[in-house]
């Protein structure tokens, strides 16, 4: 699903060129958040947003702090208006291009609704909130339920399948700790074995113990209705009637540009990732990253957080830079900065002609 951002009044003209203090690259929560944090420090901000949010197929986002179940295209929009509150400007269109250094970062950016059309943004610092892309199992079916019925975290949507017959696809040696997860929410949860190796003894034990039914055979495919699950089918033709699936993503991070700047993505047991620091600062100078890119399993609340957390750095790195600035035009022989103080020591008001 991809989210209309073409009604933003500030959305800038696809045929100029923009200069901010930062430029973020994505407009989920992590994005916003720190676009906001940077508004509200009066920094110039410009915010990129290709409006394809990956929890869209969700119906609601969920542990988000009085705002619970609310719709993720409607958190975004209202995360959007704020934004335009603190004079964030919002760009419609695709980054296809990084390059530059500290204080002269360049990014090319495919423009929305004219795609024919480039436009540049030159920035000081850039945030990275590009998100990632669940790269689901191979299974009929799964693409189709998936953000419905079809499902990977127990936080974000374990709660609305409490009680019902679940079953876990194991694709991974993590399976075996989703189905502790959601034996938490339901009594009749099965392991589909599928492409995972055979449970160890002890794991055998460990299931047992939990009354959790195994499946060995390789499913074949989900039978959907719409959105909804309705069984299992698996090798042989047998059906096993269900009514939510948990699966397990390999979680891509969208490191493209992290990449054209200079820096390299990291492996993870889960997938692909950047690495930052708590605040998000990454090894290219200049550089920070806020949700998924950088925290593979951030939910939307930690995704904010991160976000917040980013544009605070940014600008107090910014801010640093400034004074440094400031400083050394102050102690130059010759600089306006000098030469004002000392006109103004010395004739006041009468440098003016008053």
């Amino acid at each position: 699903m991809t989210l209309d951002l073409t009604a933003a009044s500030s959305t800038a003209d696809p045929s100029t060129t923009l200069t901010a203090d930062v430029v973020v690259v994505g407009g989920g929560a992590a994005g916003l958040a720190a676009a906001i944090a940077l508004g509200r420090s009066r920094r110039s901000v410009v915010l990129v947003d290709a409006g394809e949010p990956r929890n869209a197929p969700a119906e609601g986002a969920h542990n988000v702090l009085g705002q619970e179940g609310i719709s993720p295209l409607e958190l975004l929009a209202r995360g959007r208006a704020e934004a335009e509150a603190y004079g964030v400007r919002l760009v419609s269109g695709r980054v296809t291009g990084a390059s530059g250094v500290v204080d002269s970062f360049t990014l090319e950016i495919d423009g929305a609704p004219v795609a024919s059309t480039t436009q540049q943004v030159t920035a000081r610092r850039v945030i990275l909130a590009t998100g990632l892309v669940d790269e689901l199992p191979d299974v009929p079916g799964v693409a189709q339920a998936w953000g419905h019925t079809v499902l990977h975290c127990p936080y974000c949507h374990g709660w609305e399948v409490r009680d019902q017959r679940i079953a876990v696809l194991a694709t991974s040696e993590n399976a075996l700790h989703q189905v502790m997860l959601f034996r938490q929410l339901s009594d009749d949860v099965t392991l589909f074995l599928h492409d995972a190796l055979e449970p160890t003894e002890e794991q055998w034990e460990q299931l047992a113990a939990l009354g959790v039914r195994v499946v060995t055979p390789r499913v074949e495919r989900l039978v959907v209705d719409g959105t909804q699950v309705r069984a299992v089918e698996v090798e042989g033709g047998r059906s096993f009637p269900v009514d939510a699936v948990a699966v397990g993503p390999r979680f891509v991070a969208r490191t493209e540009l992290y990449e054209a700047l200079g820096g390299e993505k990291t492996l993870s047991p889960f997938g692909e990732q950047i690495v930052a620091d708590p605040r998000g600062a990454t090894a290219v100078p200049g550089v920070w990253v806020a949700g998924n890119s950088g925290d593979l399993m951030a939910m939307v609340a930690a995704a904010a957080a991160s976000g917040v957390m980013a544009g605070a750095a940014v600008n107090g790195d910014l801010a640093v830079a400034d004074l440094a600035r400031a400083v050394a035009e102050r102690r130059a022989p010759f600089s306006a900065a000098m030469e004002s103080e000392v006109a103004l020591a010395v004739a006041g008001d009468r440098r003016h002609g008053l």
